[in-house]
């Protein structure tokens, strides 16, 4: 079954072509990624002569109420944030049964093709300083009931050295006492695993290991112990984070401890 419908996305999921122009407004360029859901295109603004993205709805997924919903979700969670490290959201149109949102155009490097393609390594206090500022996002999500839920380094770019979080599919956003207390605290907890693995990702890169059996993190990267700490809390093998405050506290103490080393 799953073959089958992997064999009907490719023949029907095909990205527009470059040249082409959405909602009368919009051409082309390039396609920037595919996902689970959506096909994403940078479009030049033929009224603006700006650079956007647009965001599609897969062709595949088109029919089906539960694919549109989660499709509008998106785009309601990102127009409710209005956050400078996340895209704005400009509108929504509809075309030959596709659906489509318009977003702003961050330019940057995606962190997984910094890290797999172009080879970049971060330091452990640049790495917690990135986690820092990406927790500064989420904390601000999470004020505002929402939980991103996806949070992996394809869904990251850096700009000028600064995250930026895009890639709201999955993303959860709880109104009116939904949820309880305990599952919450569980989308947290989710959150939170996320940018505990995001940062391992930043540490790994300047590790190098003629070794040829892998051994855990812990043994593999040499670190200062508050950062060891805090890599626990997040992946769960401590106590667990209950909130974004709790984190910074010990993210602070990470980042002392090496500027203490460095002088």
């Amino acid at each position: 079954m799953r073959s089958i419908r992997k064999l009907y996305q490719f023949f029907v999921d095909i990205p527009i072509e470059a040249g082409s122009t959405l909602n009368d407004r919009f051409e082309v360029l390039r396609v920037l990624g595919t996902g689970s859901y959506g096909i994403v295109y940078l479009c030049k603004d033929l009224k603006t002569l700006e650079n956007k993205v647009i965001k599609q709805l897969r062709p595949s997924k088109r029919k089906k109420r539960r694919e549109i919903e989660l499709f509008e979700n998106e785009i309601k969670v990102m127009r409710s944030l209005n956050h400078p490290r996340v895209p704005a959201v400009y509108e929504t149109f509809t075309g030959n049964g596709n659906y489509f949102y318009v977003m702003s155009f961050i330019e940057g490097d995606n962190l997984e093709d910094l890290i797999f393609e172009k080879k970049k390594t971060f330091k452990e206090k640049e790495s917690l300083l990135i986690l820092a500022e990406l927790l500064e996002i989420v904390k601000e999500l999470h004020f505002n009931s929402i939980y991103h839920l996806d949070l992996r380094i394809p869904n990251i770019i850096m700009k000028k050295n600064h995250p930026y979080l895009i890639d709201f599919g999955l993303s959860k956003r709880v109104l009116n006492n939904e949820l309880n207390q305990q599952k919450i605290q569980a989308l947290k907890q989710q959150d939170y695993y996320d940018l505990g693995e995001i940062l391992l990702y930043l540490l790994y890169t300047t590790y190098s290991s003629e070794k040829k059996k892998a051994l855990p993190w812990k043994e593999e990267l040499s670190l200062e112990k508050e950062t060891v700490f805090l890599l626990k809390r997040l992946l769960g093998t401590k106590e667990t984070y209950s909130n974004s405050r709790e984190i910074l506290v010990d993210l602070r103490a990470a980042l002392k401890a090496g500027q203490q080393d460095i002088n």
